[in-house]
């Protein structure tokens, strides 16, 4: 009887790289919904770690995950539905926790896409727990001229910039400083870039820039602080930095944002972006 064999993926593996795009068709051919590896995540130097999972010399799943922090592990994972409900899955995510624990993490985050029902299955069979919908977003029209209000320029941010960042994010997203500055050097790579909003000399915002590729560019960290709310300054701040980026030849641009955030779903929408998919989140540990 023949057993699954799990094993590290090589970030510039041509043979690798061809047998999971062939594996994205396959899943696409006989599924409703398209399920998506990442590749561009995984086969970069430094990208998120990925688990391939083969049978009899044929690729039937993968798993990928990255550290948003210190604590959690962040899973995405497609499985060819011929061999779903086999212990594929369970083959890759044991490996993977394998890697994971010796780095200090204990909680997961699985990402399933909207419609996929076995995907939800598993995790809550994992005793996963229902977190959060988001919206993956692309930018798809050009950028209007920014008008208002012209004071408002981005510079990429410096050492000394790293209090007022962890002090931004912490006070837009409710995250505590302790866990945003584990988060921001956890995720300092030069693949990433932050940039600071300063209107009259004064720093009023920040956002940040993962360069997936030479033509892929996804913005994340994106936040005006509370009091400066309200006065257009993350609309122009992000039309500045979307011009930038077409302007540095990325052609692919995009976001994510939780499916309730109305007011930055219309402020996205009013730059350009468009929804293209849905995922929704389930938050578990490393107990299995």
């Amino acid at each position: 009887m023949s057993t699954y064999q799990v094993v590290p993926m090589i970030y510039n593996s041509k043979e690798q790289i061809d047998a999971i795009i062939l594996l994205e068709q396959q899943c696409k051919q006989l599924d409703s919904v398209h399920l998506k590896a990442d590749l561009d995540h995984i086969s970069k130097k430094d990208g998120d770690h990925a688990l391939l999972c083969y049978r009899d010399g044929k690729l039937v799943g993968l798993l990928s995950w990255y550290a948003s922090d210190t604590v959690t592990g962040n899973i995405n994972a497609i499985v060819h539905p011929q061999y779903r409900r086999q212990g594929v899955f369970s083959s890759l995510l044991k490996r993977a926790i394998l890697d994971m624990r010796p780095q200090g993490i204990n909680q997961l985050s699985y990402r399933v896409p909207q419609g996929l029902s076995p995907g939800v299955h598993t995790a809550q069979s994992l005793g996963a727990i229902y977190d959060r919908a988001e919206y993956s977003m692309q930018l798809v029209n050009e950028v209007l001229s920014v008008v208002e209000p012209p004071e408002l320029t981005l510079s990429v941010a410096k050492a000394e910039d790293m209090e007022f960042m962890i002090t931004c994010s912490s006070l837009a997203f409710g995250d505590s400083e302790d866990w945003t500055r584990d988060y921001f050097e956890q995720t300092n790579e030069p693949s990433r870039v932050t940039y600071i909003a300063w209107q009259h000399q004064q720093p009023v915002g920040m956002v940040r820039v993962n360069s997936i590729n030479a033509t892929t560019a996804f913005i994340h960290n994106f936040c005006i602080l509370p009091d400066y709310q309200g006065r257009k300054l993350g609309r122009t701040a992000l039309s500045i930095l979307v011009n930038f980026l077409r302007k540095q030849s990325y052609t692919d641009i995009r976001l994510s944002v939780v499916t309730e955030n109305e007011r930055a779903l219309n402020l996205y929408y009013s730059v350009g972006f468009e929804v293209n998919s849905e995922y929704h989140y389930f938050s578990g540990n490393l107990n299995m």
